[in-house]
């Protein structure tokens, strides 16, 4: 008889544990998903800051652009449209180490398109060519990503580290949680020129 309850208790314990564990992995993959959509959002802001700069017939203002060339601005619409899709397929499954990778390269190419104006505006003589309300603009929706990219990352880095402790790592494999990727190397824009 006792060793039918002794049985029982391991059997409750073993029960509640692997209840417990689950529920801590489905805890942690959705604190992080939760940071990509957070993430996501300020992303999608990059992208809105650039379609916002078309007029109806998908020309820039020449007020805005006053002297940068046609490749410049075909650059950062094609790099803005490569960050939407990026997003559109990270949004999906924003643990896939793919669609992360794929995000990072958009928002690496966004990025030096826009460092490219401001390094080809520093050495104009005559003064700043993208006005200073779209540099501080840009400039504070870079910082908010760079946040947003950080609290990915460290909820992913949490995710990955629970799913690879034992006897976690067991339930990870039973019900298929597999680790992500963070935005380790999100690209730092260095801001306006000054």
């Amino acid at each position: 008889m006792p060793s039918s309850l002794f049985t029982w208790v391991a059997a409750a314990v073993l029960l509640f544990w692997t209840v417990g564990a689950y529920n801590r992995l489905v805890r942690l993959r959705g604190e992080a998903n939760a940071a990509f959509a957070s993430l996501e959002s300020e992303l999608s802001r990059q992208v809105q800051l650039v379609n916002q700069l078309l007029t109806e017939d998908d020309e820039p203002p020449a007020s805005v652009f006053d002297g940068i060339g046609g490749s410049f601005w075909g650059g950062l619409q094609g790099a803005a449209s490569q960050l939407e899709a990026a997003l559109a397929a990270a949004r999906h499954k924003p643990l896939d180490p793919d669609r992360i990778a794929a995000l990072a390269a958009a928002q690496s190419v966004l990025a030096t398109a826009w460092e490219r104006a401001e390094r080809d505006d520093a050495h104009d003589l005559a003064g700043p060519r993208l006005p200073d309300t779209l540099t501080e603009t840009r400039a504070h929706l870079t910082a908010q990503c760079i946040a947003g990219a950080a609290r990915f990352t460290q909820a992913v880095h949490r995710y990955n580290a629970a799913i690879a402790q034992f006897p976690a790592v067991l339930l990870a494999l039973l019900f298929g949680f597999k680790p992500g990727r963070g935005l380790e190397a999100m690209p730092v824009s260095r801001g306006p020129a000054g």
